[in-house]
């Protein structure tokens, strides 16, 4: 008491500290002792301050805020955070880069991580998606590739625009999202400027135990803003940190930004006779065909108090789901619904949902004990399941509907088809104004040009087969044979591949 009165200075320890300037040392010749356990506390802290860094989203901010129903869901979900209209949750969003380092520019060209976790009274539920409705790949066994591909080469250390190209022009169903990413909608105008969306497709059920297939939607309430390719590389060069800066100060001066949250729904039978899989991740639902359906909103307004306790350490996972949601059959989320918990217990920690930013707001109660960093202490405390001992007990009413699995159980492969390009180029040729389609053509060409061309004309095939203006205007921009281009995209993909192998 007498430490908290006077504001002294103490170890992790509760220990008074009599002195902080000088350390335990011998006079002449000066030597330190390793009995200063003042210093050596101290230094030994701060070697370990910085926990690994994330491996992708590691650049990023966040907030602290409250999610609002404004509209009746309860048709659909029995989730009790939506319950009632008017109902507030408390929330947190982080947003970030993917690719880049915990030091690289807010302003890169890359999709933008959209994560939001709300502390809901049946515990916490996650959403962790991106500013773009869709993905670069749909199968999770593709992931490290891909983000090796995003990273450094392992022999220079630098961007390889060999690496980037050669793997997505490998994979075809990347060319929607590459389209999106190297539109302006790839460099936004800070965080507060730009949509959420789930990307991926789960399940709402409701008291029924009737279910559906949605996807989330969040819209901006300030307006859609991007950036040019000049306007992003300026601003990485005299204001790295400018989404991060540009959040933070928004809300210090109350000026709280906010989404508007809707959803897409299918019903399991209009999945089942859709035209492609309604799970692939590499596509959208036509909003024509499944309008917009609105459910609430979010508002962001405290900034955190420490940005390493609350935002480093946060840690979203796609499997925390509450009653009334649950995953689908997504080849990509059954990955993510593994792998992001684990890096967590790397990152932060076996117990890392202990961490205050993580631990929800309801009472938690379950049979995992020790581990590091453990501080969930319950007595009596058997650590096994049944007990007789009045221990926590599942509750069957929360099973989640169950949906028909069949089949042999292999490597299935998507068949590639022209069904993974007409997205893309629909998106080309009905949806980006002249305006937009040269800044995508200038802003591909300035990146692919560093490739080699045998990338080139691997990676133009697609966009010409995406839209023959879009493969032609890469073609023109490089400086490469459009005849060559439209005959490599007249080959099956094999055939491509062998035709550019060299």
């Amino acid at each position: 008491m007498e430490n908290e009165k006077k504001k002294i200075m103490t170890t992790n320890q509760g220990s008074p500290v009599d002195n902080d300037q000088a350390s335990i040392t011998t006079q002449k010749p000066t030597m330190t002792l390793l009995s200063d356990t003042h210093t050596i506390e101290k230094l030994a802290h701060f070697d370990r301050e910085r926990i690994p860094e994330r491996v992708v989203h590691a650049k990023g901010s966040g907030a602290f805020g409250y999610f609002e129903v404004t509209h009746d869901v309860t048709q659909y979900t029995c989730a009790d955070f939506l319950s009632t209209i008017g109902k507030k949750t408390e929330m947190l969003a982080r947003f970030s880069t993917v690719g880049g380092e915990k030091g690289s520019a807010d302003t890169a060209r890359d999709p933008r991580g959209f994560a939001l976790k709300f502390y809901t009274n049946e515990g916490n539920y996650d959403m962790v998606g991106n500013n773009t409705p869709t993905f670069f790949i749909r199968d999770g066994i593709k992931f490290p590739d891909f983000i090796h591909t995003q990273k450094r080469n392992p022999l220079t250390n630098l961007k390889d625009a060999d690496a980037f190209w050669d793997f997505l022009s490998l994979t075809p169903e990347s060319i929607h999202q590459v389209t999106i990413l190297f539109s302006d909608r790839g460099t936004p105008d800070g965080y507060r400027h730009m949509h959420g969306f789930s990307s991926h497709t789960y399940m709402w059920y409701n008291a029924n135990g009737e279910h559906v297939w949605f996807k989330w939607h969040f819209k901006t309430d300030q307006g859609i803003k991007n950036l040019t390719d000049a306007q992003a590389t300026e601003l990485g060069g005299t204001d790295p940190d400018y989404a991060t800066r540009d959040l933070h100060n928004s809300i210090a001066k109350g000026d709280y930004p906010s989404w508007s949250a809707y959803v897409q729904i299918m019903t399991p039978e209009q999945a089942d006779n859709f035209r492609f899989d309604a799970f692939d991740i590499t596509k959208v639902w036509p909003q024509k065909e499944y309008p917009l359906i609105p459910v609430g909103k979010f508002v962001l307004n405290r900034n955190p108090d420490d940005f390493f306790a609350q935002i480093e350490q946060a840690a979203f996972t796609p499997g925390n789901f509450v009653p009334g949601i649950a995953s689908s059959p997504d080849k990509m989320l059954q990955i993510r619904l593994f792998s992001y918990p684990d890096t967590h217990r790397h990152r932060l920690g076996t117990n890392f949902h202990q961490i205050p930013v993580n631990a929800p707001k309801c009472p938690m109660h379950n049979y995992q004990r020790d581990g590091s960093m453990n501080m969930g202490i319950e007595n009596p405390a058997p650590n096994y399941y049944p007990n007789s001992f009045d221990g926590a007990q599942p509750d069957a009413k929360f099973t989640p509907p169950s949906i028909d699995v069949q089949g042999m159980a292999a490597r299935h492969e998507y068949i590639l088809g022209d069904i993974d390009f007409i997205q893309a180029g629909d998106l080309y040729g009905r949806v980006l104004s002249d305006y937009d389609k040269t800044n995508l053509i200038n802003n591909i060409v300035g990146h692919i040009k560093n490739a080699q061309p045998r990338i080139q004309y691997r990676q133009t095939a697609l966009f010409y087969k995406a839209h023959p203006e879009y493969g032609t205007r890469i073609a023109n921009g490089l400086g490469i044979d459009i005849e060559r281009v439209k005959q490599l995209a007249s080959l099956s993909q094999e055939e491509r591949i062998k035709a550019t192998a060299n």
